[in-house]
């Protein structure tokens, strides 16, 4: 395996981190609207994220440095191709974290009313973009002989995109209604738990046409045992909730998002970017990469700094462990 290769599977890795921690995140954000019945609900689901909310985009992050440096050709097509998209998840990303901190600063409820409502539309809309962006990349864009995208916005909303946002939108609700469940006591948890049972039937359907559709078209061996495992833990995941197994269904929901975007990666591999006019024109780890010594440096960085990254936020989810609810709201107002 060259390093160009390493560096693809890191950087898948990171994209699945990235779902992973912020896929419950985005989930608790909708359901702000979805579950929370009052300002103190709402307030405690916003409670259960807080202090990992931003920690939990340092992935993405980490995963756009990576794919700048390791594979300058594929962030310089996905950048420009997908300009309006991604620029969308942007501002969505910088709204939230305003609406987050400026929340509680006043006590006016039109003020906090308005901010509730970005939160709510700025992890809607990212939840649906990711889907459609990454459908958009596993089924092949219109890349030229130059490595430009040539095609415009509406080519990217074809209807194997749109089922992938509807997935990750759905699947991201799901794994946030867990993530609730686990976090939270009293009667929020109880309806939280009935509401993901609902969410994980709907998250079932559309992953399996989903997956399907990207095995029939797309997959080999390995894709079909990865789409195999996200079915079977998608399954788990549901029946650990009914059971009131919150923990257990967290965990499987978890390794559902997992994987799934693993599934996406190996029907890229040894593509990162397919174009649909010509397979001559493909963007692939060797030919989008950067030099073998740019990758080596890279290395050694990486080796060294992400297990200090994953240490640390590992501590932060386990010195905010512990469950809330409403009783632990002293002031609705705030």
């Amino acid at each position: 395996m060259e390093l160009h290769d390493v560096w693809f599977v890191v950087i898948a890795v990171l994209w699945t981190g990235y779902f992973f921690l912020e896929g419950f995140d985005f989930g608790v954000g909708v359901l702000t609207k979805l579950l929370a019945r009052d300002r103190s609900e709402r307030r405690v689901l916003i409670n259960t994220i807080g202090p990992v909310w931003d920690g939990n985009e340092v992935w993405l992050i980490s995963a756009g440095a990576a794919t700048f440096a390791a594979f300058p050709e594929w962030y310089a097509t996905l950048f420009s191709g997908f300009y309006l998209p991604l620029l969308l998840i942007l501002v969505c990303l910088i709204i939230r974290g305003v609406a987050f901190e400026y929340r509680a600063k006043r006590s006016e409820e039109r003020w906090q009313t308005n901010w509730e409502h970005a939160i709510f539309w700025t992890s809607l809309l990212p939840a649906v973009a990711w889907g459609i962006a990454f459908g958009n990349i596993v089924r092949g864009v219109k890349i030229d002989a130059d490595k430009e995208y040539v095609g415009n916005l509406l080519d990217l909303l074809n209807p194997y995109a749109l089922l992938g946002g509807l997935v990750t939108l759905a699947l991201f609700t799901f794994h946030g209604a867990v993530f609730t469940a686990l976090k939270t006591v009293g009667d929020i948890r109880g309806r939280a738990r009935r509401l993901a049972t609902g969410l994980g039937l709907v998250s079932a359907v559309l992953a399996l046409g989903f997956l399907i559709w990207t095995q029939l078209d797309k997959g080999d061996g390995s894709s079909l045992i990865a789409a195999a495992v996200a079915v079977v833990a998608l399954v788990g995941a549901i029946g650990f909730n009914l059971a009131g197994r919150e923990g257990w269904s967290f965990a499987m929901s978890g390794v559902t998002i997992v994987a799934a975007v693993a599934m996406l990666f190996l029907t890229l591999f040894p593509n990162v970017m397919p174009s649909s006019l010509d397979p001559r024109w493909n963007l692939t780890v060797a030919n989008a990469s950067s030099t073998p010594y740019t990758l080596e440096i890279m290395t050694w960085c990486a080796g060294i700094a992400t297990p200090l990254v994953m240490l640390y936020q590992g501590w932060t989810y386990w010195v905010f462990r512990k469950r809330i609810g409403t009783q632990h709201i002293a002031d609705a107002s705030h």
